[in-house]
């Protein structure tokens, strides 16, 4: 009935199937098959209907008889994950329909986009932090959404770090994550070098009044923070004197991430 009203119209449809896994564990081979051969009884007239199939794993065909398999298989497009400039652009245009001019910073969607990137570049993730952490700042009335309402937002989807995670770093180490803490608490930055944030470790070292570790061992601070999830670095192309580190606090608010420091230094 289809086909005969594309007939009529002298019309093409161009059927996009979605989750196509589950057409096939609920229908199996027989119901794609028919779908893939609907244009042969239709000797020598114009093909009207199209198929794109949509899968997350390309494996799923694998359970199809050969036939059906191979006509499948004859054009297969594979998509790469999100880059991150995509996620951004992606974010971008939700923030144009759903925020007022000017009320995300940059620094906020490259925020969310990097945390989404490491989700596997998780579009749908990303566009749920940006939902929430627009809830909070209207929650807490602020005019912008900071990348720290985009910090307490992945905190509510993922649970923050343990205490006893923090209480097992070394003194210097605690120092210089409350440095990295109170910059990006002060700022409402999304990221810092690694020069601000040595910066901020030796004011927190004056602060209580000891003396800075060199900067070799300050880099190993930094990438054990790193491997224990507590930071994120990214290398980043900057100008005419190569890379640089890019430094961020993904997913617990450096008030909180300062308090419970605070906590911790004054036993």
């Amino acid at each position: 009935m289809l086909l005969q009203i594309l007939d009529r119209e002298n019309a093409f449809v161009i059927l996009t199937l979605d989750e196509f896994e589950s057409l096939i564990e609920g229908g199996g081979t027989e119901a794609v098959y028919k779908l893939t051969r609907v244009q042969e009884a239709r000797q020598n007239k114009p093909q009207r209907l199209s198929l794109v199939c949509i899968l997350r794993n390309l494996k799923a065909i694998e359970q199809l008889d050969t036939s059906t398999r191979s006509t499948l298989q004859s054009n297969i497009i594979s998509l790469e994950k999100y880059s991150k400039q995509q996620l951004i652009d992606i974010f971008n245009d939700r923030v144009s329909l759903a925020f007022e001019p000017l009320t995300v910073p940059e620094d906020t969607v490259s925020l969310i986009a990097e945390l989404a990137s490491s989700e596997g570049g998780n579009a749908r993730f990303g566009v749920e932090l940006l939902w929430r952490a627009g809830k909070y700042a209207d929650t807490e009335d602020l005019g912008v959404v900071t990348p720290e309402c985009v910090r307490k937002a992945a905190s509510s989807i993922y649970p923050a770090m343990r205490k006893s995670d923090l209480a097992f770093l070394s003194f210097h180490e605690k120092l210089f994550l409350l440095g990295i803490a109170r910059f990006f608490k002060e700022s409402q930055r999304a990221q810092t070098s690694f020069m601000e944030v040595e910066q901020a470790y030796a004011v927190v070292c004056e602060e209580f009044t000891v003396q800075p570790h060199s900067h070799t061992q300050l880099w190993k601070y930094l990438q054990s923070l790193s491997n224990f999830g507590i930071i994120k670095t990214e290398v980043s192309v900057a100008g005419l004197r190569g890379r640089s580190t890019l430094i961020y606090l993904p997913r617990i608010q450096a008030q909180e991430l300062e308090k419970e420091l605070s906590a911790l230094l004054e036993k």
